[in-house]
């Protein structure tokens, strides 16, 4: 039997970090050309080492849900070019990409096959009985583009609108080789949720009103306007809730300084990547200068620019109210 595969990119939040489980806010996220793959060998049992981790718990999780499955999984092969833990929801790529791979291989009649929904939503569950956060990774993953999302404290956030990203720009991703906690942060902003802290209520506001330029400067296809946007969104995540550091910081000032673009980090937890979006036209150029100028200063970061993803949804995007967006 040929292998099967899933391929299923990452994604970066352009506004509205934890606005997806917090709820009564919006979050912009934007799925990237950093793919995963994973490819299933359907009928070769995986070795015992290669049963650990997420495709053995994976596994488990279709079993209770899927008839006739057998105890162990399939070898599976995984390869991503998103780096990890870096804020750009590469282990929710991969669980995903495993849902489907592993979905598709034990259901081989394309009638049978299981719903992007489906998908979506028992990623989404076997993910948040571990980390306890929200679905924006998962819509972003599935749907591809770029999404507006209505948070929701329970369950997947709504996808209130979906926009192509424009194809004369680009994304440049800043890499700081430094990880994220995103476990402990998702613990200390329930515990602030749960106090009611005044910290956390201005955070949400300033990041809602930055998702909401974000968005427009998207439908404008505004750069100027959604560098200055994204910018704000950073400040609100900096200022009101600690999630950058010092070295994200430094790297955001060389890349103005030396490129000229606007950096925000993307994801919670402290560490990870930082987002800019620049002319597809500039972008080999600013990707130099920056490269060049973090060679010296900072030469654990890398840049590695990409483009916008479409997802792996197969067929129109469901939307919040009853519209249909065409992916």
């Amino acid at each position: 039997m040929y292998p099967i595969r899933a391929v299923v990119p990452c994604r970066a939040c352009l506004s509205g970090e934890d606005l997806d489980w917090l709820g009564g806010g919006r979050s912009v996220s934007l799925a990237l050309g950093l793919m995963t793959t994973v490819e299933v060998r359907p009928g070769a049992p995986s070795d015992d080492g290669a049963e650990e981790g997420w495709q053995r718990e994976v596994w488990e999780f279709l079993r209770a849900r899927l008839a006739g499955l057998a105890p162990r999984p399939p070898a599976v092969t995984v390869r991503s070019r998103a780096p990890s833990a870096s804020g750009l929801s590469s282990s929710t790529a991969r669980i995903v990409a495993l849902f489907r791979a592993f979905a598709d291989a034990a259901l081989p009649d394309p009638g049978r096959r299981l719903s992007d929904a489906t998908i979506t939503q028992w990623a989404y569950e076997f993910e948040f009985a571990v980390f306890n956060g929200g679905g924006m990774d998962h819509l972003a993953v599935v749907e591809g583009g770029a999404l507006l999302l209505d948070g929701r404290e329970q369950g997947l956030p709504d996808v209130r609108d979906r926009l192509e990203f424009p194809e004369r720009w680009r994304v440049v991703v800043v890499d700081s080789g430094t990880r994220k906690d995103t476990g402990h942060h998702i613990r200390d902003v329930r515990a602030q949720l749960a106090s009611g802290d005044p910290a956390l209520a201005a955070y949400r506001s300033a990041a809602d009103e930055a998702s909401g330029r974000v968005w427009e400067a998207l439908r404008g296809r505004d750069l100027a306007a959604l560098g200055a946007a994204m910018s704000d969104a950073h400040a609100a995540m900096r200022d009101h809730q600690g999630m950058s550091t010092p070295l994200l910081e430094e790297l955001r000032a060389v890349a103005l300084r030396s490129a000229g673009l606007p950096l925000k980090l993307s994801g919670a937890g402290g560490g990870g990547a930082l987002v800019g979006v620049c002319p597809v036209d500039e972008v080999a150029g600013t990707v130099e200068r920056l490269a060049r100028a973090l060679e010296v200063s900072h030469p654990g970061a890398r840049v590695v620019p990409t483009a916008a993803a479409p997802g792996t949804r197969r067929g129109p995007v469901p939307v919040a109210g009853g519209q249909m967006k065409g992916s």
